[in-house]
């Protein structure tokens, strides 16, 4: 069982930054691939990015690219998302999930709130 603590979230002006991280429990970190998601209010939630478990490619959501990075630290278990330029309309929660094969676990969310 892998446990997920995320946080990093706040509330910051419009072309700020934010980091937000995502600790892990578990000696099988590395093997995992690694996504962020955010849900906005009374949409569904959306994936943001993936860092896949061997770490040779990113991909991103269009609205975030050139704005956002996936990075993990195998060493300290844990995964971030660096979130530069936030616009209002990156305000959501952002979820962390780690996934291989059947295994998917979540994180319990951190709020990212942008004004304007």
């Amino acid at each position: 069982q892998v446990q997920l603590v995320e946080s990093g979230g706040g509330l910051v002006q419009a072309g700020g930054s934010l980091r937000l991280s995502c600790a892990a429990s578990g000696r099988t970190f590395s093997l995992y691939d690694m996504r962020w998601y955010r849900q906005a209010p009374g949409k569904e939630r959306e994936f943001v990015a993936l860092l896949p478990w061997d770490g040779r490619s990113t991909s991103y959501a269009d609205p975030v690219k050139g704005r956002f990075t996936i990075s993990r630290d195998d060493s300290k278990n844990t995964m971030y998302l660096q979130m530069n330029s936030l616009k209002s309309e990156d305000t959501a929660i952002y979820y962390c999930n780690l996934k291989r094969a059947s295994q998917d676990y979540w994180g319990q969310g951190t709020q990212v709130t942008v004004s304007s």
